[in-house]
């Protein structure tokens, strides 16, 4: 597999589009930043980060809204050699707390508004030093510590490709979080492997609307698009109700989201449909299903493209083809990013058309999680890194049956979370469903399952049309009817803690 030049260092981001070609777009600012800008801004920033007394193997943890100078500080940590930790504008104290102590930054880089209150408080408690980035003269940014504009370092180390460029968290769906920690040599195979999947060019404009302290917006929508040259159309705040203007304003080519983001912006595309300039529209973090698929290409009136990733690899590992490939519903595609195996429990290899946990090894793949030999111990088998997400290969595509530790033992039989939902949503008053093993005094464990519903009808009706779709030990034995279903900020479903919670409320009220 070919996975472009091997042992770039991130900067090689900046020398794609050269001089005058546009970098990024801010819609709400009307403001546009060239590659010799964003060059130019990166290496003000990294003299002073320098001069903040940031040095070769700290760690920069920052907590920004989307826009290009979160990449700008991304890259300028990056040159220095230092590691950048971005952090969810929206955790809570605790969070923040857990976080800061977990990564042991040099400094929090927060908004000069003051960023959110949380985190200032967390890193006042954590003694973390706080630094503002402003917008200086000129639209540069400028980083303001105690009131005054931080001074400009004199020289610094210069980044390496093997240096670790980002400290990215797991995210806990069933243990507690790791920390994930990607060289740069690691992001520049990942960015260059998206882009040749996709034929990404100087001519493409990528709508990012996924936020940037995520894996899946930062690589995906931000450096394959910067790694080919292109554009990056980057809003603050994405808002559903302006995607539809502002692609057809700035010609969007291809946008990359999860599921719940493309049903928001389907939900309000304007009738006379998609951009003309869209090619093709990708979707990742969690399981398309096939009915959102086909709405998905009806309504964008382009190719949907599954793909399949993860933090620990960089991001994308396996996608769906471009016409004229074929695109399997309900496959996370082909190898694009890693290489894919599936290996039984004892890590033995198994044949295509055999279930097993999904192994991949590739240059996009961490080396292992920091400070923990314990997690290290059991997640490799070789050098292949073990996913946690149960599949299988057939014809070359990959099915992914749900993660290994969210599978259902009922009776000694395995279940599979996603079938079970699957067959939910295929419902017609199904809008949205999860499925999760309760306790059971015969069987150890039945699966249960909650849902949203675009209309009212009985949840005897859900269970007959489970019947008629399951095998009887696969049907739901109990089905909750919830207003909305708990998601991460990437769409995902913790789905054993929204179980426990569920039976919790149940049992409690």
């Amino acid at each position: 597999m070919d996975y472009g030049q091997a042992g770039e260092r991130l900067s090689a981001l900046l020398e794609a589009g050269a001089g005058p070609a546009a970098a990024f777009v801010t819609p709400e600012d009307g403001v546009t930043l060239t590659y010799a800008q964003l060059a130019d801004r990166v290496e003000a920033l990294a003299r002073g980060l320098a001069g903040a007394g940031v040095r070769r193997g700290d760690r920069v943890a920052l907590t920004l809204p989307n826009g290009p100078e979160f990449v700008q500080i991304i890259l300028a940590a990056t040159l220095l050699g230092a590691a950048a930790a971005p952090l969810n504008p929206a955790y809570t104290e605790t969070e923040f707390a857990f976080y800061l102590e977990d990564i042991a930054p040099r400094l929090l880089l927060v908004p000069s508004a003051g960023g959110p209150r949380a985190a200032v408080s967390a890193a006042g408690s954590a003694s973390v030093p706080l630094i503002e980035l402003a917008a200086g003269a000129g639209g540069q940014p400028e980083l303001i510590a105690d009131g005054a504009p931080a001074g400009a370092g004199a020289s610094y180390d210069s980044g390496q490709p093997d240096d670790i460029a980002l400290i990215l968290h797991t995210s806990g769906t069933t243990s507690r979080p790791k920390q994930v920690p990607l060289r740069q040599r690691n992001l520049m195979a990942s960015a260059r492997t998206i882009a040749r999947h996709y034929q990404l060019s100087s001519d493409d404009v990528s709508f990012c609307v996924m936020p940037l302290f995520h894996i899946h917006g930062l690589v995906a929508s931000a450096f394959a698009a910067m790694g080919a040259g292109g554009t990056v159309l980057a809003p603050r705040r994405f808002t559903a109700h302006r995607f539809w203007t502002q692609a057809r304003q700035h010609g969007a080519t291809w946008l990359s989201a999860g599921p719940t983001l493309h049903q928001m912006i389907l939900d309000r595309a304007d009738a006379d449909g998609a951009p003309a300039s869209l090619r093709f529209a990708r979707s990742c973090s969690s399981p398309l299903t096939p009915a959102l698929l086909d709405r998905a290409e009806a309504g964008y009136g382009v190719p949907v493209l599954e793909a399949y990733g993860m933090t620990e690899a960089s991001h994308q590992m396996t996608s769906n083809p471009l016409p004229p490939a074929a695109r399997q519903p309900g496959s996370v595609g082909v190898p694009a990013g890693a290489e894919i195996a599936i290996v039984d429990p004892a890590g033995q290899f198994l044949a295509a058309g055999q279930s097993g946990e999904v192994v991949i090894r590739g240059p996009g793949v961490m080396s292992g999680y920091l400070s923990n030999p314990a997690a290290n111990e059991g997640a490799f088998v070789g050098d292949w890194f073990r996913t946690g997400d149960r599949g299988v290969i057939r014809d070359g595509y990959l099915y992914l049956e749900g993660r290994l530790k969210e599978m259902i033992l009922r009776g000694g039989e395995n279940i599979s979370p996603a079938e079970i939902e699957q067959a939910l949503l295929a419902h017609p008053a199904v809008a949205d469903a999860v499925c999760f093993g309760i306790s059971d005094a015969r069987y150890g464990e039945v699966p249960a399952a909650a849902v949203t519903l675009s209309r009212d009808v009985p949840v005897s009706d859900l269970t007959g049309h489970c019947r008629e779709r399951l095998a009887a030990f696969k049907v739901p034995t109990a089905i909750y009817v919830l207003p909305e279903i708990p998601r991460t900020a990437t769409g995902k479903v913790q789905r054993r803690r929204v179980g426990e919670h569920i039976v919790g409320t149940q049992a409690a009220g």
